[in-house]
């Protein structure tokens, strides 16, 4: 059963969390660079979108209330770990391009929604579902989860580039986690106020006119 409790005030707690998005941001950066061989735009952006997170680690605000249930800290340990997973097994296990013109036009339209919903929460940014009050404006006017679209969108992008049964198995444990880690944001997120009219305005969560 998930466990959702009011963020408890205090300095310490508060800076763990920080800290800890911290690290692993420097640490995701470091291995794009590891990683990455030459860099596009694409890759810039995402250097640019880490960047920022750095900065919200240190300067957001504590959360109402946050989720910190082991099945929330196995999904956001998926969730961070099958894209890095994906470009080591594809050096072990070379994959087979399916559409790279088209999987590079993905991933590029990926880097930008991603940064732009990262702009659009600023400081609300977290690892763990967590409400610290509703973003509505962006590209949160279209959809409730712009970012993890984002990421359903790399994911396409990156396999049309070059794909294997072990990636596409690694991305569906990876859209598992992001399924859980919806219904767990919603969760503490319908707590908000005005949670009812946002989704009364902003139907689908991350597929228009599907989901």
């Amino acid at each position: 059963m998930t466990k959702v409790s009011p963020h408890v005030s205090g300095i310490s707690r508060r800076r763990f969390g920080d800290f800890l998005l911290f690290g692993v941001t420097s640490a995701e950066l470091a291995l794009l660079f590891l990683l990455t061989p030459t860099f596009s735009i694409v890759d810039w952006i995402y250097v640019l979108q880490h960047l920022l997170v750095l900065g919200i680690a240190l300067t957001r605000r504590s959360p109402e209330v946050q989720d910190h249930s082991l099945p929330s800290i196995a999904a956001v340990v998926i969730a961070y770990a099958y894209p890095y997973a994906q470009v080591v097994y594809l050096r072990w296990v070379p994959g087979e391009p399916v559409w790279p013109a088209g999987g590079l036009v993905l991933v590029t339209l990926a880097a930008f929604l991603s940064i732009a919903s990262l702009l659009s929460l600023g400081r609300r940014f977290g690892v763990f579902p967590a409400l610290r009050s509703l973003m509505t404006r962006g590209p949160y006017r279209f959809v409730r989860h712009p970012m993890y679209l984002a990421y359903i969108l790399a994911d396409i992008g990156y396999n049309l580039q070059e794909w294997n049964f072990g990636t596409a198995l690694m991305v569906m444990a990876g859209w598992i986690s992001l399924a859980y880690r919806i219904h767990a944001e919603e969760r503490v997120l319908s707590q908000d106020a005005g949670w009812a009219d946002y989704v009364s305005l902003v139907r689908y969560r991350i597929i228009p006119g599907l989901w």
